[in-house]
């Protein structure tokens, strides 16, 4: 099954890819390696905004997680010209959480990218990964996440 089934299956369509917000652009391009910058939590009403251990439950963090990958996801078709397709294999993420100095489960946040990368593309969605907390993240959101492809 293609990528772009997959995505379907799961009720996934990918929203065109974010704007850079500053100073950078979304994505460099090093031969067949892709590097997607930090993309925040954001929903169909706007940013995710709170901090996991105050505001936030961890499933709620997840979803805020997964909503990074849908973005990662975009900027990867975007830099493929509109194909999902070319796309060979997610390398690495690397997950900030927006958390308090006490919540440790940052790891059961970040699982909300993670298995959403496996279950939209298989194998080619298992990564390496970091996930580490942050006192804050931009304009508040509870989650930022920055990925590493390889592309065809």
């Amino acid at each position: 099954m293609s990528f772009a089934d997959q995505l379907s299956a799961l009720g996934v369509t990918l929203p065109d890819a974010p704007a850079p917000a500053a100073n950078y652009v979304p994505y460099v391009q090093v031969g067949n390696i892709l590097y997607v910058s930090g993309q925040i939590s954001n929903g169909p009403d706007g940013f995710i905004l709170g901090k996991l251990g105050a505001s936030m439950t961890v499933e709620q963090g997840a979803d805020a997680a997964k909503s990074c990958a849908i973005s990662l996801l975009a900027q990867v078709k975007a830099a493929c010209g509109g194909d999902i397709e070319r796309l060979v294999r997610v390398i690495k993420l690397t997950g900030f959480v927006n958390s308090t100095e006490d919540f440790t489960d940052q790891p059961k946040v970040i699982n909300g990218a993670s298995d959403f990368l496996v279950a939209a593309l298989g194998d080619a969605g298992r990564h390496a990964r970091s996930a580490v907390s942050a006192p804050s993240l931009p304009l508040g959101v509870a989650v930022e996440i920055e990925g590493i492809f390889e592309i065809k």
